[in-house]
């Protein structure tokens, strides 16, 4: 392990601080000492019995605050240890915490080894666990998993031995971690199946003298690999990852290690803190094994002391560890120290820097700016933590909330209850919303969704009204009928529109209506007398077949099949996305999505038996069209009183234009008769006819009627026989118009609704022998929902166990 870099991340026990930044802490603000800590004989790291209760509250707060966990969550106050290979900092770190670290020639630090201390009463004890964060495959854990690792160790000679076979336990991921702990292989790290792992072996130490802190040793930066190593390419990446997730952190402390015996330029770990702390506001410098620096070369590392190069805000220090000899030796803890104040007290140049630069020199004072400047930043960010733990709480009480809700221990009556809400809910559609934003994205609801298509229908049948022309075929180009006024106050505009708002239908409406151009439509006077004609039999002269009526409103009616169907696929389409939306908001977030899938199955299904047996319907209401039949005989004899005069009128207005113009000019600017008038002109020869017929005792004649005595037009067989047809179909077209859509709201709108709960039930099989066994799949909840319910919980019991720590110290 001391030929690795090593981070190591600790909370300090100390006696002074402030609520200014660790940067704050100047160079001139520490006394000098250049003795060994005034601990017990046997004491280690930073055990102060002299520290006030409320600071000691205050880092066994910090301490209790990395044991919940919560430092995953929010950035806690820390000391990152970093160095190059060999940089003298496994030494250090057993300078503070009094246990010793494996040192076997090769080995290397390949997870990372967490270490928990706490001072207590109790006896010295040491509790080894190992923490798994990924899987055998290295892929992430929805949460740490922690195993014990071993009974509890008693005697501090065991810690070493015991690091060791954890380590390869963590590198060996497939065997039982108890396998290692009866091997004796020493060799056993050369064929781990791993060569580095993220996930850590875990060390909970206490007793009396005891630091408070906490450090995590992580594999060390790799510069490159041999071909004579077991690692790859990718560890240096993964090592260079684990030591930057530390340093990054606004809250973290950076210790740069640094060793005398190679060059400063070469040595890597500067450069990740330059990068991460650029002003070197949060790095303290450390320089070791001063002991093995060339001679005559130990100037070069004084301007660093000094502040003078590489300049860091908390300055830089230089400390004597133990040499492989005298770690040999087995020297004490306090022996390490006293060789060590006796190095600098006698060393040139070490011994001849004033007094000034001393406090820079020695374990001590380095732990004692580390106490310092890491109290400083506990102070400030305890309150700052407080802040962020309530606003994660918050988040995640959201982002838990979002879920689907969590598995029921009666799936049945779950189920059950969701049947009869989602029928419920399509009951009120179905009867009608005012709006619904969920209805397909449209923001309307399903009936509003639907008066679109059946309004198109309508037109689309009034499209197929016959074109008649009272005029020859030869006075096409000459002649022209303009549209019926008494049909502008019923319908509104007659012209062949098709605009309707129903964009998203229009496809449909253009792909099956197959419409006839505007010139193969028309019907002229002629060809309705020529059909006629040769469908006389052996009717009297001047009498003609109803069968000619019959013909043209048969080739009407066949057109309105297509636009029926075409209404009945839209108005499926808008209910089958409705439900399909209501399926989805009631289910969706239900189990793994087999029970939406099975009611939309089965919803679907009997969506289209609805249909089948609308579609059976329309068929039918064709059916009934096929003979001309009505009872409504005010409103035809009236429709064919108008279509006359309207088609005499025009033929008319050709055939006698003197008469017809004398009429339309007395309906537009009729004369008035007044006696009193001194201008008055004489009576035009309309107005005189229409007095004389009122004088006759033929009052309520009005001057349009005056057409009907011009002369008999050889045409008005055929004329008849137009009025007759175009009457009949104002009746009929309004009767189809109306029952269709009113099928299809019977049939399938609310047939779609009937009996759904039912349908439900007998398909579902919820209610059969094996109900409680498909209730239970179907609520079975999704891995990944599962997991990320569990992963949400526990993070918030790690801030909530937390914010219950800042609370009960009254933060």
């Amino acid at each position: 392990m001391s030929d690795s870099l090593s981070t190591s991340s600790m909370s300090i026990s100390t006696d002074r601080g402030s609520s200014s930044p660790p940067h704050i802490s100047s160079p001139n603000d520490l006394s000098s000492v250049d003795t060994v800590l005034p601990s017990h004989s046997n004491g280690v790291g930073l055990a102060n019995p002299q520290l006030s209760g409320g600071r000691r509250k205050m880092l066994d707060l910090v301490n209790k605050l990395h044991s919940t966990g919560v430092q995953v969550d929010i950035d806690l106050p820390q000391i990152a240890v970093i160095g190059s290979q060999s940089a003298g900092k496994s030494s250090l770190i057993e300078s503070i915490s009094g246990i010793t670290l494996p040192r076997a020639a090769g080995t290397c630090t390949r997870c990372p080894t967490e270490c928990r201390l706490s001072r207590s009463d109790s006896a010295w004890k040491c509790v080894v666990s190992l923490r798994f964060t990924t899987d055998a495959n290295g892929q992430p854990l929805g949460q740490a998993r922690n195993e014990p690792f071993g009974a509890i160790i008693y005697d501090k000679s065991e810690v070493e031995d015991r690091i060791r076979r954890a380590q390869r336990a963590i590198l060996n991921p497939t065997k039982p971690a108890k396998f290692f702990l009866d091997d004796d292989q020493e060799e056993e790290l050369l064929d781990s199946q791993l060569s580095f792992s993220l996930n850590a072996v875990t060390l909970q130490i206490s007793g009396p003298d005891v630091a408070d802190l906490s450090f995590c040793d992580l594999p060390g930066l790799i510069a490159s690999v041999s071909s004579s190593s077991r690692g790859s390419g990718n560890d240096i990446a993964l090592v260079e990852s684990l030591v930057t997730t530390y340093i990054k952190k606004p809250s973290c402390i950076i210790l740069l290690t640094v060793a005398c015996e190679t060059d400063f330029e070469n040595q890597g770990a500067h450069r990740l803190a330059k990068h991460y702390d650029p002003d070197g506001k949060r790095t303290i410098g450390v320089l070791t094994k001063p002991d093995r620096i060339p001679l005559g070369e130990e100037s070069n590392w004084l301007p660093f002391i000094r502040n003078e190069k590489e300049t860091l805000e908390n300055n830089w220090f230089c400390v004597k560890q133990p040499s492989s000899n005298d770690l040999k030796r087995n020297i004490t803890w306090s022996e390490a120290r006293q060789m060590e104040n006796d190095f600098f007290s006698s060393k040139a140049p070490w011994c001849e820097l004033e007094g000034l630069y001393q406090k820079y020199l020695r374990t001590s004072n380095l732990v004692e700016r580390l106490s310092n400047v890491l109290s400083d930043l506990i102070s400030k960010r305890l309150p700052q933590i407080q802040d962020e733990l309530e606003k994660s709480i918050i988040l995640t009480r959201g982002l838990l909330s979002k879920l689907p809700p969590a598995p029921s221990s009666n799936p049945r009556s779950e189920i059950l209850a969701l049947l009869h809400k989602f029928t419920s809910d399509f009951l009120r559609h179905v009867e009608g919303v005012s709006d619904d934003p969920s209805t397909s994205g449209t923001g309307i609801g399903l009936m509003q969704a639907i008066h679109p298509a059946q309004e198109r229908f309508r037109r689309e049948i009034r499209r197929t009204s016959p074109n008649f022309r009272p005029f020859k075929r030869i006075d096409a180009a000459t002649k022209h009928l303009p549209a019926p006024a008494f049909l502008r106050n019923e319908e509104g505009n007659t012209s062949d529109d098709s605009g309707s708002g129903d964009s998203s239908n229009e496809v449909s409406w253009a792909s099956l209506c197959k419409r006839k151009t505007p010139a193969d439509d028309i019907i002229y006077v002629d060809d309705v007398l020529d059909r006629a004609q040769r469908a006389r039999t052996r009717e009297l002269p001047g009498h003609y077949p109803f069968v000619v009526q019959r013909m043209f409103i048969d080739s009407i009616v066949k057109e309105w099949q297509a636009p029926a169907q075409i209404l009945c696929k839209i108005v499926h389409n808008i209910v089958s996305d409705n439900i399909k939306d209501l399926i989805k908001e009631h289910f969706g977030e239900f189990g793994q999505g087999h029970l939406e899938q099975r009611v939309r199955t089965i919803v679907q299904q009997h969506l289209k038996q609805c249909l089948e047996r609308t579609e059976e319907r329309i068929i039918w209401l064709i059916k009934l069209e096929e003979l001309p039949f009505s009872l409504n005989t005010h409103y035809l004899a009236d429709y064919r009183a108008k279509f006359l005069a309207h088609y005499k009128s025009a033929r008319e207005k050709y055939e006698q234009p003197d008469v017809i113009d004398s009429i339309t000019r007395y309906k537009v600017n009729p004369v008035p008769v007044s006696s009193s008038s001194r201008h008055a002109t004489e009576p035009t020869g309309i107005a005189k006819a229409l007095a004389g017929l009122a004088e006759a005792g033929l009052s309520g004649v009005a001057a349009h009627d005056l057409a009907k005595l011009l002369p008999p037009d050889p045409m008005e067989p055929a004329l008849n026989i137009m009025a007759d047809v175009r009457a009949y179909f104002q009746v009929a077209y309004k009767r189809f118009t109306d029952n269709v859509p009113l099928a299809i709201d019977l049939d399938l709108v609310r047939g779609a609704e009937r009996n759904i709960l039912s349908v439900l039930y007998s398909n579902l099989g919820i209610n059969g022998v094996d109900g409680h066994r498909i209730c239970m799949e179907m609520a079975q909840e999704s891995p990944q929902v599962a997991d990320r319910r569990a992963d949400l919980q526990k993070k918030l019991e790690r801030l909530e166990v937390a914010s219950g720590e800042l609370l009960s110290l009254g933060v």
